[in-house]
């Protein structure tokens, strides 16, 4: 049994140089499994932020997967990459895609997000949907046969039912690369995400870009690292850099005693999305 799994966050302040932006996240999964992490979580968007969404090319795409697949073979680290906008002969549209890279440097599995951002803030309008095509499914990857890891990208965070599946289906870590507006990261990111951990009784990883970029946002930071208690074990408040924790299973399972809430939801088939 895998008893404890140590893990990372990255926090970042990404533009449009593809290759800055991949300089810099190597330099951070470097630092990151110096301290022995076994996986490193990136944010949304970490190898490219732009207004212009055309500029992002499918070699842009393949850059980026030879890149992820050799910082894991190099560091041999587990490593979710949100995101790579995946562009596909079915549509028009790309995806917006979250891949994990196993050790070997291979993409073992991808998720496309289900949810797209569409919002009117105060000095900020976003729909996301005019860039993007809509993900059409759920996608969970297993470290090994203890840790199971259900994948998310940002306003996911806002839809409950979604973790509420993965739980179902046996994940004890949910991962939440994003890009929080600093607007709606001040009002709702920490309790969104405490939520999620509490309501599952999951290990809550979420890696988060922060400041100004070149598509005129402006993100908010604060990445966490947070237990099925709802505890902040690690946080990233301002500036780029790396968090760290020690993940239990032990705990989960103290967690699970004292408020057994996953098997209530288990008599009540909640199985399904």
């Amino acid at each position: 049994m895998s008893e404890t799994l140590r893990v990372a966050c990255v926090q970042m302040t990404s533009s449009d140089s593809l290759a800055q932006n991949l300089t810099v996240a190597s330099h951070r999964i470097r630092q990151a499994t110096a301290c022995k992490s076994q996986l490193v979580v990136l944010p949304e968007n970490f190898a490219w932020v732009g207004k212009d969404i055309s500029l992002f090319t499918a070699d842009s795409s393949s850059v980026i997967k030879h890149f992820l697949g050799e910082c894991a073979k190099q560091y041999q680290v587990w490593i979710v990459a949100d995101s790579v906008l995946w562009k596909s002969s079915e549509h028009e549209k790309p995806f917006n895609r979250s891949l994990v890279i196993n050790p070997q440097g291979e993409i073992c599995c991808y998720y496309d997000k289900i949810h797209l951002f569409e919002t009117v803030l105060t000095h900020e309008f976003w729909k996301k949907s005019d860039d993007c095509q809509v993900g059409k499914k759920p996608s969970i990857f297993h470290l090994n046969d203890d840790w199971h890891v259900g994948l998310s990208i940002c306003y996911d965070l806002r839809f409950p039912r979604l973790y509420n599946f993965y739980t179902a289906q046996g994940c004890n870590i949910l991962t939440v690369p994003s890009a929080f507006t600093l607007e709606t990261g001040q009002a709702h990111w920490e309790v969104l995400l405490r939520a999620r951990a509490i309501e599952n009784q999951c290990y809550v990883l979420a890696a988060a870009q922060v400041g100004n970029h070149g598509d005129a946002r402006r993100t908010y930071g604060y990445s966490m690292i947070i237990d099925p208690w709802g505890k902040v074990l690690a946080i990233q408040e301002e500036g780029e850099g790396v968090i760290h924790a020690e993940l239990s299973l032990h705990f989960i399972s103290d967690v699970h005693k004292k408020l057994p809430k996953v098997k209530h939801g288990e008599k009540k088939n909640e199985r399904t999305l």
